[in-house]
């Protein structure tokens, strides 16, 4: 099988997988592999890539609620027949397609048409279920019109694999090994007559590139000498250790500010979001508002957005201009800021739209670390690298959901005499507090971009990725 349609058979099967575990947390395991499977595939598009696989995750909880909704008849006992059955029958048929092949050597124009076709069907896909959810939570609508569009949302989900049909039956035509060998034997003849002892380099090194190295090498730290003692006697071997943008090891990337750095902005930003996400029906509750179903599809509807949009808006500006993507989750995080600020307002008028902006930015930061953790410390230990990086969601829950926020809100109910509280002071020093741990995280995520520009103008100087060369 030709190597780009097996890539898209991969991806387009692990968003599949994606979908289908998105319905728990405890899948995680399942969701890494897909995801760094794919990184690898995809090494030019990581950001692209990631985007899309986290954006699938996203809106895989609406789908599955519309299914329970429609389909399973609100039934708990079809829901759990449903994910014990249906489920890993999906993923025995797609794991044979997930898994590592041969990247591609450069960049490829169809690879992007194919990317926005798939963007573009789950965009369609997150409208159609946001209707559903909303309309039916409005007004009445006839099963046959749910059945209707339900069918739709999954035809537009099945959609991409019409991508790998199009490369099986329409594939590109390979230029002719004899026009090559002509063309070639053409060249040698036109080039006789001049002087062949000259030879120039075909590459040669950017000023980046220059200042990088020698950036990295004056921190001493960087450089490991082994001592060998033999029969000999007075053998030394140097063996440096990886610079940004080559491949670490766990341990080694433990001694990296720049790994604590982006740990840090990771979990101050995915923590106060989940924070609110786990409180979002208390929030809607305490301010007046009885259905909380509408405040909830909203956060989960701008949440992928943020996760798709943040992968093609950083892979654009990675490539155009090698600008970091820690600049945008530093911008997502002084808008989670503002965001808080609103929520402190305690008022219905301004609650729709913080859950908006906060769901847009919190998908902007669970999406671009991905890529950013893959650039800085390389793909051979990525998984590792990933699963302890992504600690920081549970971590922040634990801390800002239940010690903080939990706490706050039980002192606030039981000053007021009852198990559910109402009104600003629920919530309000909440958010005050998240948004104050927002601003903290702006400022670790400006120190990170400047630590790491350099690395990203060595790494983009060409407009594709390439790694550093000695």
């Amino acid at each position: 099988m030709d190597g780009s349609l097996l890539r898209c058979l991969c991806l387009l099967l692990g968003l599949w997988t994606h979908l289908a575990f998105s319905y728990s947390d405890s899948s995680w395991s399942s969701l890494l592999v897909v995801l760094v499977t794919n990184m690898k595939n995809f090494p030019l598009s990581r950001g692209t890539v990631a985007g899309i696989l986290k954006g699938y995750a996203a809106i895989g909880g609406a789908v599955y609620t519309v299914i329970y909704n429609v389909f399973l008849d609100q039934s708990p006992t079809n829901l759990l027949l449903f994910l014990s059955l249906g489920i890993p029958v999906i993923c025995f048929a797609m794991m044979y397609f997930i898994r590592p092949c041969a990247p591609a050597s450069g960049e490829d124009s169809s690879e992007h048409v194919h990317f926005v076709f798939t963007q573009a069907m789950a965009v369609l896909a997150a409208l159609i279920v946001l209707a559903i959810t909303v309309v039916g939570n409005v007004v009445s609508v006839s099963s046959g019109v749910m059945y209707a569009l339900v069918g739709l949302v999954v035809l537009l989900l099945v959609s991409p694999l019409a991508i790998p049909v199009k490369m099986t039956f329409f594939r590109k035509k390979k230029p002719n090994a004899n026009s090559i060998t002509g063309s070639a034997e053409c060249l040698d003849q036109q080039a006789g007559g001049s002087d062949t002892s000259t030879t120039k380099p075909l590459l040669r090194p950017s000023s980046s590139l220059g200042s990088f190295i020698e950036m990295e090498d004056d921190d001493e730290s960087d450089v490991q000498t082994l001592l060998a003692e033999g029969v000999g006697g007075g053998a030394v071997e140097r063996k440096r250790r990886p610079r940004r943008g080559e491949d670490f090891r766990l341990r080694e990337a433990f001694i990296k500010a720049d790994f604590w750095l982006l740990w840090f902005l990771y979990f101050l930003g995915v923590g106060s979001g989940v924070t609110v996400l786990n409180n979002l029906a208390q929030v809607g509750i305490a301010v007046g508002i009885e259905n909380t179903t509408v405040l909830l599809c909203l956060f989960s509807f701008f949440n992928f957005v943020g996760r798709l949009s943040s992968g093609a808006i950083s892979e654009h500006f990675v490539k155009s201009r090698a600008m970091p993507r820690t600049v945008w989750m530093t911008l997502a995080q002084i808008l989670m800021v503002l965001a808080f600020i609103l929520y402190a307002l305690s008022s219905s008028a301004t609650l729709y739209p913080a859950t908006a902006l906060l769901g847009t930015c919190y998908g902007f930061q669970y999406s671009l670390m991905v890529p950013t953790a893959s650039e800085l410390f390389g793909l051979e230990h990525f998984g590792i690298i990933y699963s302890f990086m992504i600690l920081g969601n549970p971590i922040g829950a634990v801390l800002f959901s239940g010690l903080v926020a939990g706490r706050l809100y039980d002192a606030e109910a039981i000053r007021q005499g009852s198990s559910t509280c109402y009104g600003p002071d629920c919530f309000r020093l909440t958010f005050m507090l998240l948004a104050t741990v927002c601003g903290v995280a702006a400022i670790l995520g400006m120190i990170l971009t400047v630590r790491i520009r350099p690395v990203y103008r060595s790494l983009y100087s060409s407009g594709s990725f390439r790694l550093p060369q000695e």
